[in-house]
């Protein structure tokens, strides 16, 4: 039992949390290989008392805190895993592994979750039920919640409720985005491999150019959604890579072309699917070509409980000036927290973390990004509030 408020707890740890978000800085590892990033959390969740189930989907450790009286079971979520970039913000704390780097926020997940458990394992006696801390590999890809779960995280005890929060640098420092409904987008990857035929490309009428019909196609998987989409209905399909050819006198009898589809509805993300297959396929067969279309099926759409984001609201008005809580359009985005959603209500919430007098403001999954430490006590504070106040309810 401790005399301290939360609020008070959380500011205690504020150089602990800076300390560890720091190293995990310097070292970052790529999804499903956060070894010592896995390593660390158990060690330091061992120190509280906590015995930690390592392993899950190769490098997720999950750690449990049993309260002193019997109730329900909430959890909460942090993914580990780093982006392949390099870094080139040139700060103290800079990433010590190149090709590797935290460009996302997951270093300050982790740090924030790590003292959550601080915090609530100083107040365990007034738990009322379990709080089920998850430390996630892979969300950058290839995901690493739908494994988790597989794996049985969900169960033992069965979760009733599950919360997380991911830094943002599209707002500042202090604000919090807490709302029900959709957050982010579904993510999914396409594949098309056309073929066709080679040939001299003094003689095309000799050949069938995939290199012709792969432009096409990409002119006609952008007209998806310029017209046959809503116009009110947010939808994106990105042609982000397309190989094909090797020399400036050769028609290619192959292209290859790989992009990704987001949407903000389960119908509309069925729809896009269909319909780059339809055509891909189609166009390529007008063409005397054919087109291999694969569709590759990543992370739903993330859609946050209206009870459970009313209730995140509450504790989140309490925490900060109620002109901090806001709500925000939802970004195209994903997230592979949506599996957790879609396993148990919860609520996902954005944590403002830029500051622009200091340049900490740059966007996510740049090799510039970096955030404003001073929102970590307040991730502190959050989750662990919103842990009690549930189980408390």
């Amino acid at each position: 039992m401790t005399s301290m408020t939360v609020h008070e707890a959380a500011q205690a740890l504020r150089e602990q949390v800076v300390a560890d978000r720091r190293h995990f800085h310097r070292n970052p590892e790529l999804g499903f290989h956060e070894y010592d990033t896995a390593a660390y959390v158990a060690e330091r969740l061992r120190a509280l008392g906590i015995e930690p189930q390592t392993g899950v989907a190769e490098t997720g450790v999950v750690g449990l805190i049993r309260g002193a009286t019997p109730g329900r079971c909430v959890l909460l979520r942090a993914d580990m895993d780093a982006l392949p970039l390099t870094e080139e913000t040139g700060a103290e704390y800079r990433s010590e592994r190149p090709g590797a780097m935290h460009a996302c926020g997951h270093d300050g997940h982790t740090a924030i979750l790590l003292n959550v458990a601080e915090v609530l394992m100083q107040r365990r006696d007034e738990i009322k039920g379990t709080v089920k801390l998850v430390f996630q590999p892979a969300e950058e890809g290839p995901g690493g919640a739908k494994p988790m779960i597989e794996a049985g995280v969900m169960t033992n005890p069965e979760v009733d409720a599950c919360f997380g929060l991911h830094l943002l640098n599209d707002h500042p420092v202090g604000t919090l985005v807490v709302q029900g409904g959709p957050l982010q987008a579904s993510a999914d990857e396409f594949e098309l491999t056309v073929e066709g035929v080679g040939g001299h490309g003094a003689a095309p009428h000799q050949a069938v150019d995939a290199i012709a019909i792969g432009a096409a196609i990409v002119n006609e998987l952008q007209r998806i959604v310029s017209r046959e989409v809503d116009p009110l209905d947010a939808a994106v399909i990105t042609v982000g890579s397309f190989h094909a050819g090797t020399k400036h006198n050769i028609i290619a009898s192959r292209a290859e072309l790989h992009g990704t589809i987001r949407a903000l509805k389960p119908q509309t993300r069925a729809f896009l699917q269909r319909r780059i297959v339809e055509i891909a396929t189609q166009v390529a067969a007008a063409s005397r070509a054919t087109c291999d279309a694969r569709i590759n099926t990543l992370y739903p759409v993330t859609v946050n409980d209206n009870a459970m984001a009313a209730f995140a609201r509450s504790v989140a008005e309490k925490l900060v000036a109620p002109e901090q809580v806001i709500t925000a359009p939802p970004v195209m985005g994903a997230e592979d927290m949506s599996f957790f959603l879609n396993a148990a209500p919860g609520c996902y919430i954005f944590l403002g973390s830029a500051n622009h007098e200091r340049h900490l403001d740059h966007p996510h999954h740049s090799p510039l990004f970096d955030f404003d430490e001073a929102c970590l006590p307040l991730g502190i504070e959050l989750l662990s509030q919103l842990a009690l106040n549930y189980l408390g309810q």
